[in-house]
């Protein structure tokens, strides 16, 4: 495993997660209450061996930055980096990375050294578990120049991947990105037998997913990257390698999902507070991994909670009342508070006492939220002052709602943003 690097793409601006995205990249977004989505890919590459890696990004790096260096410290003969590659001027160039392909373009000269073999690809949105030495068996294996995870959907999802098409050998034939209609869908479905006889049940679905997950030969992405000016892998490196290259599907059958959304960052984190979760947090072979933090247990005394996470650092008043929620480090929650279906990402910091005196003679709200407050299929970010008696919640059923307020609703979920400061008695305003 030594002589493959790995690539985590940290994404744009991350505009479909705004506003979790306002002051934060889309890999530093706090995922089930104490890890980000960045600890997921990079847990993936340390549980299968690999501890070379680079995070290409450019947009609100400095949190980022901040949990990548307080969580990834190797010892000096260990040999492994976890390091983030910012967009930067160089004399070569000053361009912002103009896409996937663009970023590892600009940091080529990271993966041309000697040693180098391969060059794994990840997002750094995405929620999975996956053993990369079975991926790069396979590469190894089929002699491919170019591998990909494939995922079995059925056509009812297939409009929303890229669908693949493969021959006996796992060779991929066939590309097209978001198929819409039957006849599309046809071109490229697979015969679930075959998904069957690969030891996979396809439980009827005929269709391949890429799952945005490349391994490269070393010398073929760069004769790729340096030869061409592809921007993106999935739209363009990828369909052209299908052309010239042995491209090879690796077929993976466990919980994968996207966290591109609002709704889909929702959904995720309350499946992972479920009683049954799909995606298990708890794994003795293959931990995620995050940053170390020193904080007390959680404290509350006669508390109704169920089908929820809680993590360190919180303390929950008496009388409050807590189901099918997250709740995040450091949570403050009052008496008689109520929280239903909900993300409350907790705080950076405690408070010093002199800091909540402050805020009692200036009549604001501490951080954490205040006694008798409801919230109601919200995602409450960071640091947030939430004043005695508020009541979020989306009772308008109100899809896509303000923008440069402290509350807004994106995916019909409400997002209480980052630092927001809610007084007391406070409601979602009326619209219409």
């Amino acid at each position: 495993m030594a002589n493959t690097i790995t690539l985590i793409l940290g994404g744009g601006k991350g505009t479909r997660l705004f506003p979790l995205t306002k002051d934060r990249s889309k890999p530093a977004v706090p995922l089930a209450g104490k890890y980000r989505l960045i600890d997921i890919p990079i847990s993936n590459c340390l549980n299968s061996g690999l501890n070379r890696i680079y995070v290409l990004t450019q947009f609100n790096s400095v949190s980022l930055n901040r949990h990548i260096n307080q969580a990834y410290k190797f010892d000096l003969f260990g040999g492994g980096f976890v390091e983030i590659l910012a967009a930067q001027q160089t004399l070569k160039g000053s361009e912002w990375y103009q896409g996937t392909a663009d970023a590892v373009r600009q940091n080529i000269k990271r993966i041309e050294g000697p040693g180098i073999d391969y060059v794994l690809i990840l997002s750094g949105d995405q929620l999975y578990r996956m053993n990369f030495r079975e991926m790069i068996r396979t590469h190894q294996e089929s002699k491919a120049q170019v591998s990909i995870a494939a995922l079995p959907v059925d056509r009812k999802q297939a409009s929303s991947f890229g669908i693949m098409r493969a021959d006996d050998a796992g060779r991929v034939r066939g590309f097209l990105e978001k198929p819409r209609s039957e006849a599309d869908i046809d071109m490229v479905r697979t015969d679930p037998a075959w998904i069957d006889a690969r030891g996979i049940e396809s439980r009827g679905r005929d269709c391949l997913a890429s799952m945005g997950i490349y391994l490269f030969n070393r010398d073929t992405l760069v004769e790729t990257l340096t030869k061409t000016d592809y921007q993106d892998f999935g739209k363009e490196v990828f369909p052209a390698a299908l052309r010239s290259r042995q491209v090879q599907l690796h077929l993976f059958d466990g919980y994968w999902e996207d966290i591109g959304t609002i709704r889909a960052f929702y959904d995720a984190n309350l499946q992972l507070a479920s009683t049954n979760p799909p995606f298990q947090l708890i794994s003795p072979s293959a931990p995620i991994y995050s940053r170390l933090r020193f904080l007390p247990p959680s404290q509350f005394k006669n508390v109704s909670v169920s089908n929820s996470i809680i993590a360190d650092g919180c303390r929950i008043g008496e009388g409050s009342i807590i189901e099918n929620s997250v709740i995040g480090v450091r949570s403050q929650i009052g008496k008689n508070v109520v929280i239903r279906n909900s993300i409350v990402m907790g705080a950076d910091d405690f408070q010093t006492p002199d800091e909540i005196a402050s805020d009692e003679r200036a009549t604001r709200p501490t951080i954490g939220i205040g006694d008798g407050t409801q919230i109601l299929g919200a995602i409450v970010d960071k640091n947030v002052r939430i004043g005695t008696a508020a009541r979020i919640s989306n009772e308008q059923n109100l899809l896509d709602f303000g923008e440069d307020e402290p509350v807004v609703v994106r995916d019909g979920i409400v997002v209480v943003v980052k630092e927001a400061i809610l007084p007391r008695g406070w409601s979602m305003p009326r619209v219409g």
